[in-house]
């Protein structure tokens, strides 16, 4: 049996789910939020000896051979607890075991939740594609005006967050890639506030997806440049017409982009590149969890067949 875990309305899962149903593969889609209306044991000895009992189905840890975490929800604990100090209770109980669940799934994950985390780390991500051999952009990682300045004397630059890009809130927003402007000395106070990644922005070509799952890469190519607003971050602004376009790497970069995913612990990876005028390519970063359903939709890329096919590679000798 294959563990997919997420919410419930995550349709990057409803992708591997149609998959899986339409190979007839054994599966169960835990929503996460829903654990708490759910009948839950774990043994004291034995790591696969757990049970999760939804409705008729009963869940042994001994059948889970493949997981996949995906987008969990917070569980929701049920409305009968009213006392708001009993529902913090309660919700933090629900989490502490969600996370044994997912230690004891340690080794059956396409990417286990404690490498996300690690992965992650931006600046630790810049580290693994220098080693190998990746073409990176100049950057710095600070919150001081002469660091940022020993790359702006230097090259144009762009300026992005190192992990957190939505600002929650009253006004929720996201923070988007921008083109750093010339700074002046009075600009010290503003970065001191908080570390930033500063980057050599790259005059591209296109921007280009990477999807890695296992020994598998799908690329696709984002024609980011026709539009003003999405030519340093193609996310930004409302325009659902970008083309996108199955492209296929150099063979070595392939490589690298396989090397990469595997030497961050993962099985999965969304890395994206920029390619030059001078179609030499450009490592920005790396998404241990990355979304993938849209190019699937818009290119024709098979990711869902291959997380299937990587998933239940994972129970086989």
């Amino acid at each position: 049996m294959l563990l997919l875990v997420t919410h419930q309305r995550d349709i990057t899962m409803d992708f591997v789910v149609l998959e899986m149903r339409r190979r007839g593969v054994d599966f169960f889609r835990l929503n996460t939020e829903l654990l708490p209306s759910m009948l839950c044991t774990f043994s004291d000895r034995v790591r696969d000896d757990w049970t999760l009992v939804s409705g008729t189905r009963t869940v042994h840890g001994s059948q889970v051979t493949g997981a996949y975490f995906r987008r969990p929800g917070k569980p929701q604990v049920s409305p009968d607890i009213t006392d708001e100090a009993a529902r913090r209770y309660a919700e933090s109980e629900w989490a502490s075991l969600l996370k044994s669940l997912y230690m004891r799934l340690e080794g059956r994950w396409l990417n286990s939740p404690t490498q996300i985390v690690l992965a992650e780390d931006k600046p630790r991500q810049l580290l693994h594609a220098h080693r190998l051999g990746f073409d990176v952009p100049a950057a710095r990682i600070t919150n001081d005006l002469q660091s940022v300045r020993q790359i702006t004397d230097n090259h144009a630059c762009i300026v992005k967050p190192l992990r957190e890009a939505l600002l929650t809130g009253e006004n929720e927003s996201i923070i988007f890639t921008t083109r750093l402007n010339d700074l002046a000395s009075t600009d010290a106070g503003a970065i001191a506030l908080a570390p930033i990644i500063v980057q050599q922005e790259i005059a591209k070509k296109y921007d280009v997806r990477v999807t890695v799952v296992g020994q598998r890469v799908f690329a696709v190519a984002i024609w980011s440049q026709v539009h003003s607003q999405t030519q340093v971050d193609w996310r930004r602004g409302a325009h659902t017409d970008l083309k996108h376009e199955l492209i296929q790497l150099p063979a070595r970069l392939e490589e690298q982009c396989i090397e990469l995913t595997q030497s961050l612990g993962l099985r999965f990876g969304a890395i994206d590149l920029v390619c030059d005028h001078d179609d030499r390519y450009w490592f920005l970063e790396i998404n241990p969890n990355g979304q993938w359903a849209w190019l699937e939709n818009v290119a024709g890329a098979p990711i869902a067949s291959a997380i299937v096919d990587e998933l239940q590679g994972i129970g086989r000798p």
